[in-house]
């Protein structure tokens, strides 16, 4: 067994050159692109900020509710530099975390720092985080959590998670209280009855199996049982209910062809690639996961999956029909509807349906009933390959109606995060808080909107002294009562 990692030598070792390979193909490769200035990722609201900001005289319209005591945090790639923009790819710029500290009805200070990976401490002149290490791939730039008591910036695929302190420093390396060095999650769910934290992790250099991974509230390692599948599938999200883990075993897979030809992201659609759904039993191994087949499409991101009282599995997602066929440095083009898929256990196919055909990404509930049957879905309208004013819907998924919020005529805003009134308060009883940015002078905001009324005004809006660049998750970490 290869130390510190949880596999055996002959994978590491395999894994260790085929890393090497990659990325040595990879640069020749990549030495034949042409230059082109020109890249939407890296102009307008993706463009990276250049400095770290620390602001504590924070001006504030309206009135922030005295229940928000916590920091509202949000993360997503901002290179420092850029040597080739045509080579540039949206996911992988080195990740930057932006937070806000609310406290008794004030917004005590705004903070953005750069997550520490080793590359982006040499280039700031800064000492390395002490911690272990998994590869070389060391971008952490996807989402950022709260968990055993501390922070922490994440990314799929590679990197460990980076522990941050309450002022958004970058502190360690490190797979939370475990000592393994492997690959995590971006989207970790976190179970509210047991306060464990449930994942389906895949690992870019291997590629014939993905890992169930159950992290205890205490931050150690509970569970890990091995999947097997082909092609190495990226899994960004997963779900889990009271019973069962959700899979999403999808057309977007490892290629090796996309390496040789220079492309930064070496995940491609797969034709050859059956599209299918597992549900794995909370307690099963890997023989008990009974797959479901599905039309070939491609999901991002889960709203949430629940048991049903009929014995199907309801999973709600953000489906695109094709991604990554033409892309090069993001989402252009990109169609995401919101869908319900229903997994009945008379049959082994996924049983579709349409809660939506708004363009729409990065869909949230309350994280309350994560695994539960709930009522509302919470997305932001977006259109990768058109900038412009975009809204935040509310999904109405007993009545179908939908709620829209406007931020404004050149205003976009960020993943919208639910944050209850109080424990017990109802699915809507709460506030929806997100980054705004504003095309028409380049500034950004925090918006708070009242969660019972999501088409009426901002309760209240932090102004920003930096612009919060256009990325990727967020949360609300509450004080600790």
């Amino acid at each position: 067994m290869a130390a510190g990692t949880g596999l055996p030598d002959n994978v590491m070792s395999h894994a260790t050159t085929l890393e090497r390979a990659i990325h040595w193909v990879s640069c020749k490769a990549q030495q034949r692109v042409p230059y082109d200035a020109a890249n939407n990722y890296l102009e307008g609201p993706f463009a990276p900020v250049h400095t770290e900001v620390t602001e504590t005289d924070l001006t504030v319209t309206g009135t922030l509710p005295h229940e928000l005591n916590g920091l509202y945090v949000r993360i997503g790639p901002n290179p420092i530099d850029v040597p080739n923009p045509a080579l540039y790819h949206w996911f992988l710029g080195p990740g930057m975390v932006h937070g806000v500290r609310l406290r008794d009805g004030k917004a005590l200070w705004y903070r953005n720092r750069w997550i520490g990976t080793d590359s982006v401490q040499r280039r700031l002149g800064r000492p390395e985080a002490p911690g272990p290490r998994r590869g070389s791939m060391d971008v952490v730039n996807t989402n950022i959590i709260g968990h055993a008591g501390h922070l922490w910036a994440l990314v799929e695929g590679m990197a460990l998670p980076v522990e941050l302190d309450g002022e958004l420093n970058t502190l360690r390396h490190g797979l939370f209280a475990e000592r393994a060095k492997r690959s995590f999650s971006a989207h970790p769910r976190l179970d509210p009855a047991t306060g464990e934290l449930h994942a389906i992790c895949y690992d870019v250099m291997i590629r014939n199996r993905v890992d169930y991974v159950v992290i205890g509230a205490d931050g150690r390692l509970l569970r890990e049982v091995r999947v097997p599948v082909r092609h190495g599938p990226m899994i960004h999200d997963s779900a889990m209910t009271r019973s069962s883990v959700v899979i999403l075993d999808l057309p977007v897979t490892f290629s090796m062809g996309a390496v040789l030809r220079g492309r930064p992201l070496p995940y491609t659609w797969n034709t050859r690639h059956p599209a299918r759904v597992g549900l794995l039993p909370r307690t099963g191994d890997a023989d008990a996961v009974r797959w479901f087949e599905i039309e070939p499409c491609f999901a991002f991101h889960i709203v949430n999956a629940y048991d049903a009282d009929d014995g199907s599995t309801v999973v709600d997602v953000v489906a695109y029909p094709r991604i990554f066929e033409k892309q090069r440095k993001g989402l252009q083009g990109g169609h995401g509807r919101m869908e319900r898929w229903t997994l009945d256990p008379a049959r082994a196919q996924v049983k579709r349906s349409v809660i939506s055909e708004f363009r729409q990404e990065f869909p949230r509930c309350d994280d309350r009933l994560a695994g539960r049957p709930y009522r509302y879905a919470y997305s932001i309208g977006v259109a990768f390959d058109a900038i412009g004013p975009q809204p935040l819907y509310r999904h109405d998924l007993w009545t179908g109606a939908i709620d829209r919020h406007d931020y404004g005529p050149h205003h976009m805003p960020a993943e919208a995060v639910f944050v209850p009134r109080h424990p017990n308060a109802a699915e809507d009883e709460g506030w929806l808080l997100a980054f705004v940015y504003d095309l028409s002078n380049d500034s950004s905001t925090l918006v708070v909107l009242d969660a019972s009324d999501p088409g009426g005004e901002a309760v209240a809006t932090v102004w920003l002294p930096a612009r919060v660049p256009l990325g990727f998750h967020g949360n609300w970490i509450a004080d600790a009562a």
